[in-house]
């Protein structure tokens, strides 16, 4: 990997000059160990950008850790160095490290305004949106699956014994927090021992996409982590949960519920909690954080996820029929059959659109019916909200869509064609890929999937694709602003 050849210094000294010199000579770790052998009164803001600098140079493409110090020290001085170029290209280099494309995109493009015509930050801005066109630098989600559970069972027996000795919940958190590092780049997971076996409980954090990659990860575990282990996605409900906070112990039976009965089977929930309203008035965004972790307690996170359409907190009692929050799973359990995560991530649902009337409409604008598992994905994209896009991204896995022309094709052949397509590629690359629907528009077809390794699914497709009646394809991720990759072009 080549140096970052920037060097910033605001007051020389014999001290600049030593890492000044490190830094001609390569010397990273030297300059790490003087700058934070120093006192923290004496670690300027220049001198941790410096050493953010030394943490990025030393960083292999595999070292996710040093490059996320290195973000965070960066992060610490942004206020001071926010119109600094050196400082925006630095943060730019450990995001894009940190398969974080989108953003190093925008540090690029800051520092090449403060220094225009820099050849390296033109270089890696071009870097940046190859890689947003084209996600396959990355490690995939496949790999790093296997190389995560490979973790998980070098160190699980530790994490057992750190558990049998009770110690402090914080170390028994960050060890298995390290244990996944190789797979997630941000877990949310519960841990424990109920008295039979140990639970790994996976949690999406409440966001439907998430599912996917756990659903994967769970399904790829060897058969000896489960000799001592539960493997669960989502919260669990728990009887009688209560939650300690400002002095106060709230239960499931102080909140009160109204519901709403919305289409799909969700259910919209009206909740009033005494206990919580001092927090609703201070803050609002909190009260619904904590109240969904009651939620969860209640019916557990997958239900939730399924059932639950819309939650209102409430600053004075509802009116109509009530019942208390741990009675909710009760009243869902009625006439509702109680899905898993794999259950969930088969679930589809239909969607409908207006196709543009604009001559030069944009990909996916022409669509008028589709179906998806996974209706956050395309919502997001067609809201221009890459946000899900990064937090696959970050983990190597890739939602992303074919799209072909449909001059030629019968309207009753339409989707028996995407079906066949579907089909035929999920053969051929096997488990590197998870189809989660498609889309039929006036005048372009549409199969949607996430990848977990895309050179693979891609090279399916190559090899399918050549073999049906389509005049061209396409591969594209599900980003607006980006460009389409050419699978087939027949000869005119």
């Amino acid at each position: 990997m080549s140096p970052i050849r920037r060097d910033r210094t605001q007051a020389p000294s014999a001290f600049q000059e030593k890492i000044k010199k490190w830094h001609e000579e390569e010397q990273y770790q030297q300059i790490i160990d003087a700058i934070e052998a120093l006192p923290q009164t004496q670690q300027t803001p220049d001198l941790i950008s410096q050493l953010a600098r030394a943490y990025n140079n030393l960083a292999s493409p595999e070292d996710r850790d040093l490059f996320e110090k290195a973000a965070a020290l960066l992060k610490s001085v942004e206020d001071q160095f926010v119109q600094d170029h050196d400082w925006n290209f630095r943060m730019g280099y450990a995001l894009y490290y940190l398969d974080q494309e989108l953003k190093a995109r925008s540090y690029f493009e800051k520092a090449l305004e403060l220094r225009p015509g820099d050849e390296d930050t033109q270089s890696l801005i071009q870097q940046c949106s190859r890689s947003l066109t084209l996600p396959n630098s990355m490690k995939p989600f496949s790999e790093r699956t296997r190389e995560g559970w490979e973790s998980f069972l070098d160190g699980e027996a530790g994490l057992r014994a750190m558990i049998d000795d009770r110690k402090d919940g914080e170390a028994v958190v960050e060890r298995c927090h390290q244990l996944l590092a190789p797979a997630f780049y941000r877990p949310f997971f519960e841990i424990g021992f109920n008295g039979d076996k140990y639970d790994l409980i996976l949690s999406p954090d409440g966001d439907r996409s998430r599912l996917f990659k756990l659903v994967y990860f769970k399904n790829h575990a060897p058969e000896k982590v489960f000799d001592h282990w539960n493997i669960l996605i989502g919260r669990q409900p728990a009887k009688g949960f209560e939650l300690r906070m400002y002095d106060r112990t709230i239960g499931l039976s102080d909140a009160r519920v109204w519901v709403e009965e919305l289409k799909d089977k969700q259910l919209g929930l009206s909740i009033y909690c005494e206990k919580l309203l001092p927090l609703v008035k201070k803050n609002e965004n909190q009260a619904y954080g904590l109240m969904t972790v009651l939620l969860d307690q209640a019916i557990g996170e997958i239900p939730a996820i399924r059932y639950i359409g819309y939650m209102d907190l409430l600053e004075e009692p509802g009116q109509g029929e009530e019942f208390c929050l741990n009675e909710l799973m009760e009243y869902i359990s009625r006439d509702r059959e109680l899905v898993t995560a794999d259950e969930l991530c088969t679930w589809y649902s239909a969607y409908e659109m207006t196709p543009s009337g604009e001559e030069d409409w944009s990909l996916r604008e022409d669509v008028f019916a589709g179906v998806t598992s996974c209706l956050p994905i395309p919502r997001a994209y067609y809201q221009g909200d890459d946000e899900i896009m990064e937090d696959f991204h970050m983990d190597g896995a890739v939602p992303g869509f074919f799209w072909y022309p449909l001059d030629g094709i019968a309207r009753d052949q339409i989707l028996d064609l995407r079906d066949e397509m579907e089909q035929k590629i999920s053969a051929k690359a096997g488990d590197a890929v998870t189809f989660t629907g498609g889309a039929t528009g006036v005048s372009l077809g549409y199969l949607d999937f996430i990848a977990w390794n895309l050179d693979q699914v891609l090279q399916a497709a190559l090899e399918v694709l050549g073999n049906v009646p389509v005049k061209e394809a396409f591969f594209h991720t599900y980003r607006r602003n980006v460009g389409s990759i050419c699978l087939k072009k027949e000869e005119t």
